[in-house]
C-alpha cells in the first residue's frame, strides 16, 4: 500500500511546528491558552471493560510529548491532561467537571466513547467549551446546528454500517444477517446504518439481532443464540473486550460465518492476539488508517518516521497495535488545527478552524483519505476500504467506498 508522498512530507514535518503567525496579528487567549501554553483535556478508560482503548490516551500523551520537544505549537508548550473514566458516564461527567472548572482546559480532545460522551454532551456546549476530534464515531457528534461545539473524529458508525451494507448487498445478497451489538449510541447507530442500505431487505435478510450490555460479564449465551438463527454472516458491533470474546467463542463453537467486525475493534495487538489470530482468519473490516503490521506499510517513509517515534516517545506500546496509529494519527489532527489558529486561541476560533478543514492530509491515514469538514458538516473522515485478515495481517480490497 502506497502513502502519498505529501502524507510522508507530513509525517517528517509534523513535529517541527515553530512557524508563528505575523506578528502584527492580535493575541487572544481563552482558559488555558496563553503565550507559553496550551492546556488541553481528555477522558478516557485507563480502567474498566473498555481499558484497552486506553494506550490510545497514552500514544497521545507521547505524541505532545513530541510536539513539545521539537519547540511545541506555535512556541507554545501543550499541557496534556488526561484522566481515567473507567467508561462510565457518571465518572466522565465528574471528571470532565473536573477539567474544566478546575484545570480550565482550552478544549476537550478525544474524549472516548459514545455512552462516556453523550453523559457531557449537553453540558460542554452549554459552557462552549470544544469537544472535538471524539474517540468515537456516534452520528450525533456531527450535529453542528444543535451542539456547535462538538465534532467527532472517526468515520460515523452510521457511515461504517451503510459501508458493510454496501458491500453484502454487491457480493453476499442472499446472505442470512445474525447481528450483535451494544446497547447504546454505538450499537445502534452502526444497526441504523445496515438497515439504511438494505432498506426493504433488512427484514428478510436479518435473521436475528442480539445486544449485550458492557456490564456483562460475557456475551457466550448471545453467540449461541446467534448461530442457532441459522445465519451465515455474522456482524460484531463491539468493544475490544467483547468482540474479542465473540472471536472466541465463534470458534469454540465451531460456527464458520461471514464475520464482519466493527473498525474500533480491529486492532491486530489488542483484539486479534488475544483472541487467537487462527481464529481471526477471514474476517472483514473496514478501515481508514494504515495497518502497522502491513508489509508494504512498513516499507514507507512514513512508517519509518512512526516507528521511531514509537521506539523513543512510547516504547511500552506495542508497535504492532493500530491503537497506538490512531492516537499519533488524532494528535496529528489537534495539531494541525492548533498550528492553523494562530495567535488566536479563544475557545470559538478552535471551533472554527476545526469546522473549515479542507483535504487536510494526516500520516497514516489511508491514500486518497482526507479530514474534510464545513459549518453544515462535522464529520472529518467518512471514506472507507474493506479489508480481510489473513491470519497475520488485514489485506486491504476493493475501491475506497463513502458512507456520506
Amino acid at each position: 500500500m502506497k502513502l502519498s508522498k505529501s502524507c510522508v512530507a507530513a509525517a517528517l514535518v509534523l513535529g517541527s511546528v515553530l512557524a508563528v503567525t505575523s506578528a502584527h496579528a492580535q493575541k487572544k487567549y481563552g482558559p488555558g491558552a496563553s503565550d507559553t501554553e496550551i492546556k488541553i483535556g481528555q477522558t478516557i478508560p485507563y480502567s474498566g471493560p473498555a481499558s484497552a482503548y486506553g494506550t490510545i490516551g497514552k500514544a497521545e500523551a507521547a505524541y505532545f510529548q513530541w510536539i513539545n520537544d521539537q519547540g511545541g505549537v506555535n512556541g507554545r508548550k501543550i499541557t496534556f491532561v488526561s484522566l481515567d473514566d473507567g467508561y462510565n458516564p457518571a465518572k466522565t461527567v465528574e471528571q470532565t467537571r473536573r477539567l474544566v472548572e478546575q484545570e480550565e482546559v482550552l478544549l476537550l480532545f478525544q474524549s472516548l466513547g459514545t455512552p462516556t460522551n453523550s453523559a457531557i454532551h449537553k453540558y460542554v456546549n452549554a459552557k462552549k467549551v470544544p469537544h472535538i476530534l471524539l474517540a468515537t464515531g456516534a452520528t450525533k457528534w456531527s450535529d453542528p446546528k444543535n451542539f456547535p461545539w462538538t465534532m467527532g473524529f472517526n468515520p460515523t458508525y452510521q457511515s461504517e454500517g451503510r459501508i458493510y451494507a454496501q458491500y453484502i448487498l454487491k457480493n453476499h445478497p442472499n446472505a442470512k444477517l445474525a447481528v450483535l451489538y451494544q446497547n447504546d449510541d454505538f450499537g445502534k447507530d452502526y444497526v441504523i446504518g445496515l438497515k439504511s442500505v438494505l432498506g426493504d431487505k433488512a427484514a428478510s435478510m436479518i435473521v436475528k439481532e442480539v445486544t449485550y450490555e458492557v456490564t456483562d460479564p460475557t456475551i457466550d449465551s448471545q453467540v449461541v443464540a446467534l448461530k442457532a438463527s441459522g445465519a451465515d454472516t455474522l456482524l460484531t458491533f463491539a468493544t475490544p473486550k467483547f468482540a474479542a470474546q465473540t472471536i472466541r467463542k465463534v470458534s469454540e463453537i465451531g460456527w464458520k460465518p461471514l464475520h464482519i467486525l466493527t473498525n474500533v475493534s480491529a486492532s491486530v495487538g489488542a483484539v486479534l492476539t488475544p483472541a487467537g489470530l487462527d481464529k481471526s482468519k477471514d474476517i472483514v473490516t473496514a478501515a481508514y488508517l494504515a495497518d502497522p503490521t502491513e508489509p508494504e506499510v512498513r516499507k514507507e517513509a512514513a512508517f519509518k518516521v512512526w516507528e521511531n517515534w514509537m521506539k523513543k516517545y512510547y516504547p511500552a506500546g506495542d508497535p504492532n497495535d493500530q491503537l497506538n496509529l490512531y492516537g499519533y494519527a488524532a494528535a496529528a489532527s489537534l495539531v494541525h488545527i492548533l498550528k492553523a489558529c494562530g495567535d488566536d486561541l479563544s475557545r470559538e476560533n478552535v471551533m472554527k478552524v476545526a469546522a473549515n478543514l479542507k483535504d487536510v492530509e494526516i500520516p497514516m491515514l489511508l491514500p486518497g483519505i482526507r479530514l474534510n469538514t464545513s459549518a453544515n458538516d462535522f464529520g472529518p473522515i467518512a471514506e472507507m476500504r474493506l479489508a480481510k485478515f489473513d491470519g497475520t495481517r488485514w489485506v486491504l480490497f476493493g475501491d475506497l467506498l463513502s458512507g456520506r
